[in-house]
């Protein structure tokens, strides 16, 4: 019966985390033009997954609405920005729900962990009736976690997928209660 509470704690705390995430949807005319028109109805999680998947290279992330003076110390509680430039996110099909992929590093500077790979769990959130749209999110698994016990993730606004770019933006508070975002742009890279 605990185990069955904990489950659903996490559960909720997890729609929570991803419900308080807004996703862009791609442009009515499936391009990436750099806009903020949207379509009124985009993309499907199951349509989604089947364009997230894959063995993507992040080329660049840019900062769209955040002030340059604004410092991003790190993200995805891990490195600085610089860090995940160039490291390739292997996110292979699997299970309906959860698929185990890795993030592996290609960066070497101060505090970048150059040859080091993360395992993650990878998902794309489906509101359903609740409202919203689709997010990619992610949790770290180390040495010995079950990602069923694994309390934290991320959230990423779904933006764009085509067979060959991705691009998923994550949310930052500001200090002046706005927000902006990390967009992460991705290449494919062939299998």
């Amino acid at each position: 019966m605990r185990k069955r509470i904990l489950s659903l704690l996490s559960l909720f705390t997890v729609i929570m985390l991803v419900t308080s995430c807004g996703a862009q949807k791609k442009g009515a005319s499936g391009t990436n033009n750099g806009s903020s028109t949207t379509s009124v109805t985009g993309p499907s999680a199951s349509q989604w997954r089947a364009g997230v998947k894959g063995t993507w290279v992040l080329n660049s992330v840019t900062r769209q609405d955040i002030p340059d003076s604004y410092t991003i110390k790190n993200i995805f509680d891990e490195a600085p920005v610089e860090c995940f430039i160039g490291s390739v996110w292997h996110l292979p099909a699997g299970s309906f729900r959860n698929q185990t992929g890795s993030i592996t590093f290609n960066s070497s500077g101060k505090l970048c962990a150059n040859g080091a790979v993360r395992t993650i769990v990878w998902s794309i959130y489906d509101p359903g009736k609740m409202g919203g749209e689709p997010e990619f999110q992610f949790k770290k698994i180390y040495a010995g976690d079950k990602a069923a016990n694994v309390k934290n993730g991320y959230a990423l606004g779904l933006s764009f997928a085509d067979q060959q770019s991705l691009v998923l933006k994550m949310p930052i508070p500001l200090d002046n209660g706005a927000s902006g975002h990390l967009v992460f742009n991705f290449s494919k890279q062939a299998d």
